[in-house]
C-alpha cells in the first residue's frame, strides 16, 4: 500500500528527512506530557492526538514502538523560569491539599480525557517525582564534566562554558547565545547565576516550599528541564529516535534537554525532533497562563461562554486531525461544527462499508475508470501519511473513497465493476484508516443498535399501514436525536445526521 517512504519534518535540521530508526524495527519515542496542576484543555488534546497518530502509524508500518510520555509533578515553576512558585505547590496551597493530591487528581482527569479522545496509553508513563535519584545522578555527571556549578545549595548549568567547550546552545531553536545575553536583563547582584542564560538543575528549597528532597547540595528540588533528560535516557537509552512535544517547548525546555544530554552523555538525545503547533483563539495561543483556555470537559458538555453547543470527543479528535500537526489550528464554533459533520460522514461510511458485500456477476465488466480512481485515492491517502503524517490531506482522499462506497450502497455502482481485489482493498483501506490510523470510533449510547432496530421496525409497519402521521412523528423524533431514516430500495436504514 505504501508508494513512498515515511518522511518526518525534523525541527533540528528544518527539513523533511526519510525516517530511518537507529535500531529498526525498534523505535523509541519520547513525548513531553502535561504538568498536572489543572484540567486538560484543547491545547493538551492537540499534542496528545498528534503523537497518538505518530504512534499508531508507526505501528501500522510494523515498527515496534516504545512510547514514553512523562507526567511533570514537580519542578515546573511559574513563567517556565527558575524563579517563582512551583505550579503544583501553588495549586495545593490554594486548594489546601498536599501537592501529590493535586498531581494525582489532575493526572487522573488527564487520563480520563485522553481515554475519551481514544488516544493509546503510552508504553511507559514515568513521573518526575519517581525519578529524583536519576536526576541527582545526572547533575553529578554534568558537574563532573565541568559544565555546572553550585551556589548556596543550588546548581546551575553553565551555558556559556557549554557553548564554548561542548556544543552550540540554541541548535534546535536557532537562538544565538550572544543575542540571548544581550536580550536578558543584567544580573542585579542578588542572583546566584553567573550568567542570565544559565538555568537551574537543582534549586535549594525555601522554608515554605512544600516539595523537597535531600541531596548533597541542599534540601531542594530538581529543575524542570532535568526530568525529561533523566527519564528518556533511562527508558530509551542515551540516544533514541523521536522526541516530540508542543512548539512552545522548543525553547527553552527542549534546548536545555539537548544541552543536558551532551553535557552528561556527549550525545544528542534524539535523532528526530517533532513539534506540534498551537491551538489559537482569535489568533492568540490557548494556554492556562493566558487564561483563555477551554477545558476538554467544557468542550464535551458545552459549559463555556465561547461554546454554542457541546462537542463530542470524536468531533474534537476529528477537528484536530483536519489540520496538519505543524500548522496552527484556530478554534471556532464554525470549525467544530464542520468537524462534527465531517466525522459523522466518515462514521456513516464506516457503517455502510460493513453492510456492503461483493456480488460477482460475469455479465458485468470491470470499470477501469472507477478502479483507477480508487487506486489513486488509496495511494494518495498513504502518500499523505508518509509525508510527515499529513492527516488533513489523507482525510480528503478518504472522502473520495467514501463517494465510491456510497455509490456501491445506493446501487449506482455495482461491486462487480470493481473486481473482487479492488472492492476488498477499498473497504479494507477505508476501515483501517478510520479506526486504526486516525483512531476514530463510532460514538453511540447503550443498546443504541437494538433500540434503533425496534424503532425502524415500527416505522416500517406504520409505512406499510399508510399511517403517515406516525411515519412523520418517528422521522421527526429521530431527527431531533441526530438520526435520519433512509428509505432505500433494499429496505429501511438509518444514518447519523450530517
Amino acid at each position: 500500500m505504501q508508494s513512498k517512504k515515511l518522511k518526518i519534518y525534523n525541527t533540528l535540521s528544518r527539513t523533511k528527512e526519510i525516517f530511518e530508526p537507529i535500531s529498526s524495527p525498534n523505535v523509541g519515542m519520547y513525548v513531553c506530557g502535561p504538568t498536572v496542576y489543572g484540567d486538560a484543555h484543547l491545547g493538551h488534546a492537540r499534542a496528545a492526538v498528534s503523537f497518538d497518530i505518530v504512534f499508531r502509524y508507526l505501528r501500522f508500518l510494523d515498527y515496534k514502538v516504545r512510547y514514553v510520555r512523562n507526567i511533570t509533578d514537580v519542578g515546573h515553576l511559574e513563567a517556565d523560569a527558575d524563579d517563582g512558585e512551583d505550579k503544583i505547590a501553588k495549586k495545593a496551597k490554594l486548594e489546601q491539599l498536599e501537592p501529590m493530591e493535586v498531581a494525582q487528581q489532575y493526572a487522573s482527569s488527564y487520563h480520563r480525557d485522553m481515554e475519551m479522545l481514544n488516544t493509546h496509553k503510552p508504553s511507559i508513563e514515568p513521573r518526575a517525582t519517581g525519578h529524583i535519584p536519576e536526576q541527582i545522578k545526572l547533575i553529578e555527571e554534568i558537574i563532573a564534566n565541568g559544565l555546572a556549578y553550585e551556589v548556596n545549595g543550588s546548581v546551575y548549568f553553565d551555558v556559556l562554558k557549554y557553548n564554548k567547550e561542548e556544543k552550540q546552545y540554541g541548535v534546535l531553536s536557532g537562538r544565538v547565545v550572544d543575542e540571548l545575553m544581550s536580550g536578558s536583563r543584567e544580573l542585579d547582584g542578588q542572583s546566584e547565576k553567573r550568567n542570565p542564560v544559565d538555568f537551574a538543575l537543582w534549586k535549594k528549597a525555601s522554608p515554605e516550599h512544600l516539595m523537597r528532597w535531600d541531596s548533597k547540595w541542599s534540601v531542594g528540588f530538581p529543575g524542570w528541564h532535568l526530568e525529561c533528560t533523566a527519564m528518556s535516557s533511562k527508558y530509551l537509552g542515551e540516544q533514541f529516535d523521536i522526541h516530540g512535544g508542543g512548539m512552545d517547548l522548543m525553547f527553552p525546555h527542549h534546548e536545555c534537554e539537548i544541552a543536558q544530554s551532551n553535557a552528561s552523555h556527549h550525545t544528542d538525545p534524539a535523532k528526530y525532533w517533532m513539534h506540534n503547533n498551537m491551538i489559537t483563539i482569535n489568533g492568540q495561543k490557548m494556554g492556562k497562563s493566558l487564561g483563555n483556555f477551554i477545558t476538554l470537559q467544557q468542550l464535551f458538555n458545552g459549559d463555556h461562554d465561547k461554546l454554542e453547543q457541546a462537542y463530542s470527543p470524536m468531533t474534537v479528535r476529528y477537528f484536530i486531525l483536519t489540520a496538519h500537526y505543524r500548522s496552527t489550528l484556530d478554534f471556532s464554533n464554525q470549525a467544530l461544527q464542520a468537524a462534527q459533520k465531517g466525522y459523522k460522514k466518515l462514521i456513516n461510511g464506516l457503517r455502510i462499508a460493513s453492510q456492503i458485500q461483493y456480488k460477482a456477476d460475469p455479465e458485468i465488466l470491470v470499470d477501469e475508470k472507477n478502479v483507477e480512481q480508487i487506486e489513486k485515492s488509496i495511494a494518495a491517502a498513504f502518500d499523505a501519511m508518509n509525508d510527515d503524517f499529513n492527516t488533513a490531506q489523507a482525510i480528503g482522499h478518504l472522502f473520495n473513497l467514501l463517494k465510491k462506497i456510497n455509490s456501491l450502497y445506493t446501487g449506482q455502482l455495482h461491486s462487480a465493476q470493481l473486481g473482487k481485489d479492488v472492492f476488498d482493498k477499498l473497504i479494507q483501506t477505508f476501515n483501517v484508516f478510520i479506526t486504526e490510523i486516525l483512531g476514530l470510533v463510532e460514538e453511540k449510547g447503550d443498546n443504541q443498535d437494538e433500540l434503533l432496530k425496534v424503532i425502524i421496525d415500527l416505522y416500517s409497519k406504520a409505512k406499510t399501514a399508510r399511517d403517515y402521521q406516525k411515519v412523520d412523528e418517528i422521522r421527526a423524533g429521530l431527527k431531533g436525536l441526530g438520526v435520519i431514516i433512509k428509505d432505500m430500495k433494499h429496505g429501511v436504514d438509518w444514518a447519523y445526521e450530517e
